[in-house]
């Protein structure tokens, strides 16, 4: 495995330490690739979410081109209801 270094604030150097020390973690080490492996997860999840948007924002545009939309009106709420 590669090694790096890296430079943490104090904070972060206080927050890795107090981790290994409550028995979670047997190292730094440890708790910087369980940091690592949440920033992938969050990653994927941002990239699922984008895709998500975009999926809606293709079928919003195929909606207008095709005129199957609705204008928004104050009345066109109780217009779905009837």
């Amino acid at each position: 495995m590669p090694t790096r270094n890296v430079v943490l604030t104090d904070q972060q150097a206080e927050l890795v330490e107090k981790l290994v020390q409550s028995g979670r973690y047997q190292n730094a080490s440890e708790v910087i690739r369980d940091g690592l492996r949440f920033l992938q997860r969050l990653e994927r999840e941002e990239t699922a979410k984008l895709e998500a948007l975009r999926g809606a924002l293709d079928e919003a545009e195929a909606a207008v081109t095709t005129g199957d939309l609705y204008d928004y009106t104050p009345t066109l709420f109780n217009d779905v209801d009837e």
